[in-house]
């Protein structure tokens, strides 16, 4: 067993870039993942890695190994996916990622619920609103919302999320209500990750541009900006359930609401899908609503 020491703590320093990320990805100290790769130098007689204050990366020596090793941990691991998957009960580690907000407010409690149900399980959710590469970050399953652009990833649709037009009470008071998507340009907007609004004209899908008066990434930001009174957003509308059923803020422009965005999770192709992530793929199938996204209990 020893020629196998070092070599997973290699692979994923390899991969992240990083020997603290690389701990966090195995679960052990930064420290601990030094002292394991070091090792495996002397034995091999040779530095695999280059190690600088902003960044590590292979040697030449390193990127051969690489190459060589990552094949043998994927058969390794998926030899051990196969043999999990023959027993009755889940257990083993599995790792998601998902967008910051809609893994917060829809998968967590779903998540936890889950790991209640199956005490063997050891999960773990990557919240980011960058498409994270599963491969690179030694994760088994991603939530994604929307197109998903050519990829060699697979992906089995969970359902899908409106995208609604709201506003306070306040504003529309202020500022008119928009009849019409063209009267848009007249008013203030407030922007999350994209300018770029979509509706339904006429039963075709129809974008336009929008100004911003006010822009964050988080769309909690947003809803709040949006009931304090600044302006438009278009937010999906498991953001909006409780300001709209309060009243601080109202649905404009219903008519012109466009087709749902689908939510999609995403698998490596060439990786064994365990038992375990199938289990909790059809808990989210079963969770959600592909009308309005609801959770159903």
């Amino acid at each position: 067993m020893a020629q196998w020491e070092g070599i997973n703590e290699f692979v994923a320093v390899a991969e992240t870039e990083s020997f603290t990320a690389a701990g966090q990805r195995l679960g052990i100290s930064t420290a601990q993942v030094s002292r394991q790769i070091s090792a495996l130098e002397v034995r091999l007689g040779c530095q695999l890695l280059y190690r600088t204050t902003r960044r590590v990366s292979l040697t030449e020596q390193g990127r051969q190994l690489y190459q060589h090793c990552r094949p043998l941990l994927d058969g390794l691991e998926e030899a051990q996916r196969l043999v999990s998957d023959q027993q009755d009960v889940l257990r083993g580690r599995f790792r998601l990622t998902a967008p910051v907000n809609f893994g917060e407010q829809r998968l967590a409690p779903l998540l936890a619920e889950f790991c209640a149900d199956y005490p063997e399980v050891q999960a773990e959710m990557v919240l980011s609103n960058q498409r994270l590469d599963l491969i690179q970050e030694g994760l088994d399953l991603a939530i994604r919302i929307g197109e998903l652009p050519d990829s060699s990833l697979k992906a089995r649709r969970l359902g899908s999320r409106e995208l609604v037009v709201c506003a306070s009470p306040a504003y529309l008071q202020r500022a008119g209500t928009p009849q019409d998507i063209g009267d848009i340009a007249r008013h203030r907007c407030l922007l999350g990750t994209t300018d770029i609004w979509r509706f339904r004209v006429g039963g075709q899908p129809r974008t336009v541009k929008v100004n911003g008066a006010f822009r964050c990434n988080s769309g909690v930001a947003v809803l709040e900006a949006a009931q304090q009174g600044l302006g438009l957003a278009q937010l999906p509308a498991h953001y909006l359930e409780e300001a709209l059923s309060s009243g601080r803020l109202v649905t404009v422009l219903s008519a012109f609401t466009p087709e749902p965005e689908d939510i999609w999770a995403c698998y490596p192709p060439n990786r064994h899908v365990t038992a375990t992530v199938r289990a909790f793929i059809e808990v989210l199938r079963a969770a959600f609503d592909p009308a309005d996204m609801t959770p159903k209990r």
